[in-house]
């Protein structure tokens, strides 16, 4: 099977200070997960990601990372069958690597809430974990240490295994740009 290790994003750096986009390899992570259904409403899981440097230098970090997670889930059926409450926290450490390249140690939320609308449609608030404390080395732009966006979804389940959806992250407080 082939793997595509190729991105493309507008990060800030003295080398790109405007932020422009470029394009080229990013860094490869593998991640494992335990998740466990306590019962019919109640479900918790936790696990890790090791992100490996193979990046270029504008778009990998030259370091090896761990992240560990966590996170529960809770069914809101009041609402909807497929509504449900699910907090996610993860943290995103340096632990070796390239020593001229900065530290990373960033804590990531994502208060996911999402509410299931007629017809298989859905909307979720913060799904994906953006919010963002970076208590690392300072970055490019920095001016404090947290990224907090609006963070909504809005998609449609096409099929049992398949949704298309559309997100959109408008940053809210942006004192450490992601």
């Amino acid at each position: 099977m082939p793997i595509c290790l190729c991105s493309q994003k507008n990060p800030i750096t003295s080398d790109n200070p405007d932020g422009d986009y470029v394009s080229g390899v990013g860094d490869a992570d593998v991640q494992a997960i335990i998740i466990h259904n306590l019962d019919a409403r109640w479900t918790v899981g936790f696990g890790a990601r090791l992100i490996t440097p193979t990046g270029d230098d504008m778009l990998g970090s030259g370091k090896w990372q761990i992240m560990p997670g966590a996170g529960f889930r809770y069914a809101l059926w009041e609402i909807s069958p497929s509504s449900y409450f699910e907090p996610l926290v993860r943290y995103d450490v340096s632990f070796a690597g390239d020593p001229t390249r900065k530290n990373i140690s960033n804590l990531q939320f994502a208060p996911t809430l999402n509410i299931g609308l007629p017809d298989r449609w859905f909307l979720t608030f913060y799904p994906s974990a953006d919010i963002r404390i970076n208590y690392g080395d300072p970055i490019t732009g920095q001016t404090g240490r947290l990224f907090l966006p609006f963070d909504v979804r809005i998609g449609r389940q096409l099929s049992s295994n398949v949704a298309l959806s559309f997100e959109l992250g408008v940053p809210i407080i942006k004192d450490y740009p992601v």
